[in-house]
């Protein structure tokens, strides 16, 4: 007769096995792909933190050419933007995949072959950037023998992030699933389209214009909200141990971000149809629903008490029932992963609702010429993507290595760092954008008179960018850290293994 009162516990260790050989499979190219954004996000740092000083001190490194202002800040945005926003969303999009399928990550090796062609398309597109190669269109600035490289590293990835997604063993979708997988399509889409359209076959006249604000949009607003939210509803009810609030509330907000928020980013005053600004206005306008309903969902999944009260007998669980490693429920506290994620979750909110005030109040169609457009945008992909992304990685490495990071404390001081940075940097940029629009108004003021008063907040802004990039290094030093204490972890038990029967006595060998 079958003892009943083990099987729980045989269920228990068989589904941790199942865990740890998923996080095996993640290991390598997770650690290549986001110890590659790390180091990419301090020289996307280094670049920005040149480019703010360059603006109230133009003398700074005058001298060398492949250092002005119009080189190093695009190559600090796309540092930022493809060396580690997309880098780290793709681990993290492949790590949530491999664990809520329940299936080991398809062809580990060829991800990591890919996660280098991605690295060196970001390096010579860089490269190429600094050297005055720069094809003019925002956030799209690399040449396309740089976006070939790109596009390649991403197709051996992505393809294997679907295979992965198609093998997992429980056939029901989760809420973030479903953000992932549109997610692995949407971007190739619009790279192949804007490359294709505005770089190896341009169209001409103000349709390039049209074609490179739609693809700035899709992939600062929808891309990056796809990973970043798909991270949200899995970790927010992850580490508080609940079930999320609504998991229908999430579908909703899926579908209503793929449909208004695809169609925004055409400025009032672009001149086109007068119904392109106008269906990007409504658009925007339109995507306080997601936004409100991302916002409502977190708030009340985090003030619910009992965990089995907030999901109907009949409602999908947003938040399946995974088996951790064993021994590792004590690694890596929950509260400063946990505490990212919600200034993200707070900063995406803040910065939806500022583009949706922004469309709305701007009568005199000069909000968007000033530094509040530039507030508004880092608030959306630093405030909100990349502090997701760094409490998802502070949970994800430590279960990938099964150790803690070497410095567990610096953490908090990476927390507040980053924090610090984003207040700082953020709040002068938008105060003086709203002070530079009143005076837009007065005809008696220079431009140049205009440009002289904003440079208080341009100087208080470079700050923002020095602690950033303080928090940044600390970052990158904690993960360097983590992935050197494992690997020699390794190579001194291999060793062990190797030379155990040199240091046997004679008797033992024969």
């Amino acid at each position: 007769m079958t003892d009943a009162t083990s099987s729980p516990s045989r269920t228990n260790a068989s589904q941790a096995d199942a865990t740890d050989a998923i996080d095996a499979s993640c290991r390598v190219p997770l650690f290549v792909l986001v110890l590659s954004g790390a180091l990419w996000l301090v020289i996307g740092s280094m670049f920005a933190l040149v480019a703010s000083i360059k603006f109230h001190a133009p003398q700074f490194l005058a001298d060398s050419p492949f250092l002005t202002y119009g080189r190093v800040y695009p190559a600090a945005t796309n540092s930022f933007l493809y060396g580690f926003c997309l880098q780290v969303g793709l681990a993290v999009g492949l790590w949530l995949i491999a664990r809520l399928g329940g299936a080991l990550l398809a062809q580990p090796w060829l991800i990591t072959v890919g996660a280098m062609l991605w690295n060196l398309g970001v390096t010579v597109g860089v490269l190429a950037i600094l050297a005055g190669n720069n094809t003019g269109f925002e956030n799209l600035e690399m040449p396309g023998y740089a976006a070939v490289i790109l596009f390649l590293g991403y197709l051996m990835i992505g393809l294997w992030g679907v295979v992965t997604f198609h093998r997992r063993r429980d056939r029901g979708l989760f809420v973030s699933q479903w953000f992932l997988f549109t997610a692995l399509f949407w971007f190739p889409w619009i790279y192949s389209t804007a490359n294709l359209l505005l770089i190896s076959f341009p169209v001409r006249g103000v349709v390039q214009a049209v074609i490179a604000w739609w693809y700035s949009n899709n992939l600062t607003v929808v891309w990056l909200s796809l990973v970043g939210l798909a991270a949200v509803f899995y970790f927010v009810p992850k580490l508080t141990r609940r079930e999320l609030h609504s998991h229908y509330l999430a579908l909703y907000t899926y579908w209503m971000l793929i449909l208004f928020a695809s169609w925004g980013g055409i400025p009032n005053t672009a001149p086109v149809p007068a119904w392109m600004p106008v269906t990007s206005t409504v658009a925007t306008v339109l995507t306080v629903i997601p936004i409100l309903a991302v916002a409502l969902n977190v708030f009340w999944t985090l003030r619910a008490q009992d965990p089995a009260s907030n999901r109907s007998a009949d409602a999908p669980s947003a938040s399946p029932p995974e088996a951790e490693p064993r021994g590792r429920n004590s690694r890596a506290p929950s509260f400063f992963p946990l505490a990212f994620i919600v200034v993200g979750v707070f900063a995406f909110v803040l910065a939806g609702l500022s583009r949706v005030v922004g469309v709305l109040i701007d009568t005199n169609q000069t909000l968007h010429f000033t530094w509040f457009a530039r507030a508004q945008s880092l608030l959306n992909i630093y405030g909100f993507l990349v502090m997701v992304l760094f409490g998802s990685v502070y949970y994800i490495l430590p279960r990938l290595a099964g150790m803690d990071f070497p410095f567990a404390s610096l953490i908090r001081v990476h927390f507040l760092l980053a924090l610090l940075g984003i207040l700082v940097l953020v709040s002068p940029l938008a105060i003086g954008g709203g002070i530079q629009t009143v005076l837009f108004q007065n005809p008696d003021l220079a431009s140049v008179d205009i440009a002289k008063r904003m440079l208080p907040f341009l100087r208080v802004s470079t700050t923002g960018d020095l602690f950033l990039l303080l928090g940044h290094l600390v970052f990158l030093g904690n993960l360097a850290g983590l992935v050197w204490r494992f690997y020699r972890a390794r190579a001194a038990a291999a060793y062990a293994v190797a030379t155990a029967d040199l240091f046997k006595p004679a008797e033992a060998r024969s």
